[in-house]
């Protein structure tokens, strides 16, 4: 891997953690919405892969970040500490499910 793509791969990072700094407490988006916000369109993977990189206890809020289906991702234990987060936040889930028109943010 070149210099190059490093930079890029770095960049990219930048403006994930970017975004993902920007959610207002009460709301989530999805790993598309948040690649997209970041300028990589169609790279819902990437995002994910960041989150994932996070360093432990990061201030991030990275619990407000859900899938397309408005489902939690992560698996357990992960996943109770992310709804746990949501739910401090007034979020609601309902069947496993976050209502993405309720609380769906979008700049």
């Amino acid at each position: 891997m070149g210099d190059n793509a490093q930079n890029e791969g770095n960049d990219a990072i930048t403006r994930i953690c970017r975004v993902l700094a920007e959610i207002p407490l009460g709301y989530v988006i999805t790993y598309g919405d948040l690649a997209e916000m970041a300028g990589y369109p169609r790279a819902a993977r990437l995002a994910g892969q960041t989150l994932r990189k996070l360093p432990r206890g990061t201030k991030l809020p990275w619990h407000r970040v859900i899938n397309a289906q408005g489902r939690i991702s992560l698996p357990e234990p992960a996943s109770q500490r992310q709804i746990e987060r949501l739910q401090k936040e007034g979020i609601t889930l309902l069947n496993g499910r976050v209502d993405l028109k309720k609380y769906r943010w979008s700049p």
